[in-house]
């Protein structure tokens, strides 16, 4: 979306990402979604007096192997008691890293080539989780609300990027490249409909080359859609009120999904208004280089590497192939790609069912294995099965598995000898003498003409490609 009258958006992102961890960040409470509420909890993660945090080690290492891949020092760092008084938090502060982050001054490099720097990811517990009964959902007008603990103490790390961002749209593709990398690190599901990752969004407008505007923080935005359907309505609002002579309040803002707009929350704090001061019970934490060396090592290749990997296998690649790479890499089908080049099948072929036909039918993927997906993009290479017949094996394959050659048999997809295609040929050029004249002048789109009657002919079982050789051959 453009801004009117010359203003400019400036975007920057808190996205807070759950670790994959067994238990909570201080105690031995399981970190499980979905649990019975309050079952999940113990004298710890409840506050309860005399109880003692013990830093779980698992998450040191997920959140550092998140600064190495969003090019982070990674430096000692402690911890700090931010105060703030919620039910969601039982013993009314929240455990999390200050002015010492173990992550610091990193970037992620979007697809399109941008960069946007990171200034911090930084561990810290979740809080647990309010629902308000009645009214809107929310606390105001609420009948009553209800507070499970189960995700209180859950391991976090914030990632806090610059005020680089511009748009709607690279907010978004931000988002979702730092969801890659949080899946392909193991630190993350990225389940955003679990709030396994939440994105806060600072907003505010200048005009182009100004100083920064007074921001405003959108909170909890629980999808792509949502974080940029909210940024598109909350920079417009700013401009509406700046252009009408009004001033923006820094204040916290809630997202309505349902009427698309946001509305006032709280006035914003400041960190002063959350008294940080040092965790008494936690010790510096200063982790050895032999101890990052070891968690760089056992880093699988990022989103961006992979992308790389693919396009290099593929000539002259088109803008609706870089598509289809990015799909293929963000629901993790590279290696069917990749299997493909291999065994020297047609890559942009495996690219195009791997991004359409697998993906259309990803939550059975399991079924299909890499040897009879290569079988299947192989037999539509050399002709035994046209375009569609393939598309219709993989379905099979997907649903149920079974043999690409048994399954392409018993769907009657048996390839028309050279003599019966000859024969078809032959009828069709003789009842369109004018089309066929064309065709031999030079107009090439003559060959979807024949190619559909063939078709028509062969109720779907003729192979384009053969049939384009058979009239190239009479031509």
């Amino acid at each position: 979306m453009t801004l009117p009258n010359g203003w400019e958006m400036v975007v920057g992102l808190e996205v807070h990402s759950e670790l994959k961890t067994a238990t909570k960040m201080f105690c031995g409470c399981a970190n499980s979604f979905g649990s019975e509420p309050n079952t999940n909890v113990c004298p710890v993660c409840l506050g309860l007096p005399g109880s003692l945090p013990v830093l779980n080690q698992m998450a040191v290492e997920l959140a550092m192997a998140i600064g190495v891949a969003l090019h982070c020092t990674i430096a000692p760092s402690t911890f700090h008691r931010k105060n703030y008084f919620y039910p969601d938090m039982p013993k009314d502060f929240q455990i999390s890293q200050y002015d010492l982050p173990i992550n610091s001054r990193g970037y992620l490099d979007l697809p399109d080539g941008t960069q946007v720097s990171v200034e911090r990811a930084h561990l810290e517990e979740d809080t647990g989780k309010s629902t308000h009964l009645g009214g809107s959902g929310r606390i105001h007008g609420a009948d009553h609300s209800l507070v499970d603990y189960n995700r209180s103490g859950v391991p976090l790390v914030e990632i806090v990027s610059g005020p680089d961002i511009r748009s709607s749209a690279q907010a978004r593709a931000y988002a979702s490249e730092l969801r890659g990398i949080l899946i392909a690190t193991g630190a993350s599901d990225g389940r955003m409909e679990e709030g396994s990752m939440r994105i806060d969004a600072n907003v505010s407008v200048r005009k182009a080359g100004a100083p920064f505007g007074t921001r405003c923080e959108i909170k909890n935005l629980n999808s792509l859609r949502s974080l940029q359907r909210a940024i598109d309505y909350e920079a417009l609002r700013q401009t509406e009120v700046l252009d009408e002579g009004g001033t923006i309040r820094q204040e916290t803002r809630h997202w309505d999904e349902n009427r698309g707009e946001t509305s006032t929350m709280r006035t914003k704090e400041e960190a002063e208004d959350y008294r940080y001061f040092r965790e008494p019970d936690l010790v510096e934490l200063d982790p050895d280089q032999a101890w990052q060396d070891r968690v760089r090592a056992a880093l699988p290749p990022m989103p961006a590497a992979r992308r790389a990997r693919l396009e290099g296998l593929v000539s002259d690649l088109s803008d609706a192939q870089r598509d289809a790479i990015g799909t293929v890499v963000e629901l993790d089908l590279d290696h069917f790609v990749i299997a493909a080049s291999e065994a020297k099948a047609d890559v942009s072929v495996a690219l195009a069912r791997s991004a359409n036909e697998i993906a259309a039918g990803i939550e059975h993927v399991d079924k299909l294995s890499v040897e009879n997906f290569v079988t299947t993009v192989a037999m539509e290479q050399k002709g035994e099965l046209s375009a569609t017949q393939a598309k219709k094996v993989l379905g099979v394959l997907l649903e149920s598995g079974g043999d690409p050659g048994a399954i392409a048999k018993s769907l009657g997809f048996e390839q028309l000898g050279e003599g019966a295609l000859g024969e078809l040929v032959a009828t069709c050029i003789e009842e369109n003498p004018s089309e066929w004249a064309r065709y031999r002048e030079g107009d090439e789109k003559l060959s979807q003409f024949f190619i559909g009657l063939i078709m028509k002919l062969t109720k779907g079982q003729a192979n384009g490609k053969a049939v384009i050789a058979e009239l190239q051959r009479r031509k």
